[in-house]
């Protein structure tokens, strides 16, 4: 089954921590509302690459091979994409005064389809869990 909608506007509009709005075999599409100063979490997936897209606000990247080397830094805006692939450790901090409003597409999937996190918390607690 195929998913289409305005991907603009689902995100922005997008008040939740995380919402998987779609989960293929191979891929998963999820929007994401980050509140300023806070950040995804520090994190790595062994096996699934992810391509963000920021559609509202700014912030800043760290990834490297490990959590406790960040080596690349890279401040992303409105209208970036960045792609962080499988094995990368990796954050996205948002920077700015308001709601940093990105989508991401995990390949493969990595949430269980129509996962919702209202907040970083419940993700967190989500993924301890898991």
């Amino acid at each position: 089954m195929i998913w289409a909608d305005d991907i603009e506007d689902r995100t922005e509009h997008n008040r939740t921590f995380r919402t998987v709005l779609w989960t293929g075999a191979h891929s998963q599409l999820t929007v994401m509302s980050i509140e300023p100063g806070s950040d995804v979490g520090l994190e790595v997936h062994p096996d699934t690459d992810q391509f963000f897209r920021i559609e509202e606000g700014q912030a800043r990247v760290q990834s490297g091979p490990s959590k406790d080397d960040l080596r690349e830094v890279t401040d992303v805006k409105e209208d970036w994409a960045f792609i962080i692939p499988a094995g990368t450790w990796h954050n996205v901090i948002n920077t700015g005064n308001k709601p940093l409003k990105l989508y991401s597409v995990y390949s493969p999937a990595n949430h269980a389809p129509g996962t919702v996190h209202a907040t970083k918390a419940d993700a967190m607690r989500a993924e301890v869990t898991r």
